[in-house]
């Protein structure tokens, strides 16, 4: 968009505007979206990261809205367990089902952290979670494997978090349906995004925001 208006942009600039901006635009979205679901499916994938091979916890709801990830470098009921921990402190509640593969992590953990609550174990209940890895996939290969363990945490916290408001499920609903949700997701983010960047960007590149000011004008 920037390069149409004749505005060229760094990539340390827009990673710097990702740092300073991603989390708290996910953070908006995350208050303005519906509640989770009362399904969690939980899953974990490995990445490499620096050489060494680390894993990326993520849960996601029945509709395949991310409730939220962390990288961590074990795969043991430690690590499930701090998973579980997390994801209750960001919602407040425990869910009614859970789903998981088999690993024996998961109920070991889930045993001390919600023993009231139904677990599934099932591979082939769990492509949910599953699918909800390959986005991550994508941006891994296009940013030639995340950097640290750190760095890979606070991207994909906000980049899933920013995901979930334009997750419409085009194949679950109506050609109208479909273009008035992807409309009103659009909306909610030029009502997020505009402010903030718009600011930080007048004060780093005065006369860069200008040009986009009038070209966007006119």
């Amino acid at each position: 968009m920037l390069a149409a208006r004749g505005i060229i942009v760094s990539h340390e600039s827009v990673r710097q505007w990702a740092l300073k901006f991603g989390q708290d635009f996910a953070n908006q979205i995350r208050r303005r979206l519906p509640y989770a679901g009362d399904k969690w499916h939980l899953d974990e994938v490995a990445i490499k990261i620096a050489g060494k091979k680390h894993w990326l916890w993520r849960a996601v709801d029945q509709d395949g809205i991310v409730l939220d990830i962390l990288v961590q470098s074990r795969r043991d009921k430690r690590a499930a367990k701090r998973l579980l921990r997390k994801l209750l402190k960001k919602h407040l509640r425990a869910p009614r089902v859970l789903i998981t593969d088999k690993l024996r992590s998961y109920g070991a953990a889930k045993s001390e952290v919600m023993p009231s609550v139904e677990h599934r174990k099932h591979k082939g209940l769990n492509n949910r979670a599953e699918n909800s890895h390959q986005p991550t996939r994508r941006r891994e290969r296009q940013m030639k494997r995340f950097k640290s363990a750190g760095q890979a945490q606070r991207f994909l916290s906000a980049h899933d978090g920013i995901n979930n408001l334009f997750h419409l499920r085009r194949d679950h609903v109506p050609a109208d349906q479909y273009r008035a949700a992807r409309t009103q997701a659009f909306q909610t983010w030029s009502e997020i995004t505009a402010q903030p960047l718009w600011h930080s960007l007048r004060e780093s590149s005065p006369s860069c925001a200008y040009r986009l000011d009038h070209s966007h004008t006119s």
